[in-house]
């Protein structure tokens, strides 16, 4: 392989192979959508196997015909994830794209979180993303067209978000192994690309998991993740992100407010500082429920409270993502829960 990238970064991806790590619903759905409109023939990975079926009917109501696959895969497990690219690679003549999407949302205090949510997260985001990477890189070495890998991160890895902290920890080590990627696997010709998203419409506020005041908790983080001005749409983010893998960007930060954030914690940390200090204030307290639960248990059917209208009214768009985006359903693992 040459030293350099190759010369086309922004070839087209028609005909390649492409691997989606939680590929099922949400964001990674959309960007497994995105690739096969482009002509990627997509192998789309996720824990829950009857959550990939329903994901790949979709992909192939949208797109008659488009070669779509489907692997159960727990990123947390190397093994899974090395059998999945062999598989795929053995099914499809090689690997030519991956993007790493697999994750959990935590959203309750620290302490109400505890070690053992902060172990979750890191080994969901963190130890996922790493498995992928690890695994993904000898087959996107072999590709004829450059490997391309990406990994999401998130606005809440380059800034620590209260009532978030797990989940910004795991993405901050994201952040610096797909910088530490990049530099790395450069010289094989495989592009590594950091995406930083801000909130996005998706629904994943029905499988994000909270605790402490759950009701509350829900509310805020619903409200905020559906609010146009906040948000953004989830199928305009996975275009520009299948489009910085394509182009082999290095970095890419999505939604304004993101891009704000990042700015501002790099000129004025303190600053930072202290806004997050009064949003924490205006967060519920850390009392309530220690136990975590989706927030498809926690949302209420009818709102109650006026904080839960309003709640309603912010969420409208991200609950009509929920539905489109396979986000609706209850997994194997929320179902088995007591």
């Amino acid at each position: 392989m040459p030293a350099s990238l190759p010369l086309r970064p922004s070839a087209p991806l028609h005909g390649l192979s492409a691997v989606v790590t939680g590929g099922s619903r949400g964001l990674g759905l959309l960007i497994a959508d995105e690739l096969v409109r482009r002509g990627c023939s997509v192998t789309l990975a996720a824990r829950d196997a009857a959550e990939l079926e329903r994901a790949a009917a979709l992909l192939r109501q949208r797109h008659p015909g488009a070669p779509v696959r489907t692997t159960v895969t727990d990123v947390r497990d190397r093994k899974s994830v090395a059998d999945l690219f062999r598989q795929t690679a053995a099914d499809c003549g090689g690997v030519d794209v991956v993007v790493a999407d697999a994750g959990i949302i935590q959203v309750a205090p620290a302490e109400t979180v505890g070690v053992a949510g902060f172990d979750d997260a890191m080994s969901t985001i963190f130890s996922g993303a790493l498995h992928t990477s690890l695994e993904a890189l000898p087959y996107l070495r072999e590709s004829a067209a450059g490997g391309r890998l990406a990994l999401i991160g998130s606005v809440g890895g380059l800034l620590a978000v209260p009532h978030l902290l797990p989940y910004s920890c795991a993405k901050a080590a994201v952040g610096a192994l797909t910088e530490g990627l990049h530099v790395e696997a450069a010289r094989a010709g495989v592009s590594v690309t950091a995406v930083h998203p801000g909130l996005m419409r998706t629904g994943s506020h029905l499988h994000a998991v909270f605790g402490g005041d759950r009701r509350r908790e829900f509310a805020w983080f619903s409200a905020l993740a559906g609010t146009p001005l906040v948000s953004m749409d989830a199928r305009r983010a996975a275009d520009r992100i299948v489009t910085a893998v394509q182009r082999r960007r290095v970095r890419l930060v999505l939604t304004p407010a993101a891009r704000a954030a990042d700015k501002a914690h790099g000129l004025a940390p303190v600053l930072t500082a202290r806004l997050s200090h009064v949003a924490n204030a205006l967060l519920p307290a850390p009392e309530g429920e220690p136990e975590l639960r989706p927030g498809i248990d926690v949302e209420p059917a009818a709102p109650r409270t006026v904080g839960e209208r309003l709640r309603s009214l912010g969420s409208a768009l991200n609950d009509r993502a929920a539905r489109a985006y396979n986000e609706r359903h209850r997994t194997a693992q929320e179902r088995a829960q007591p």
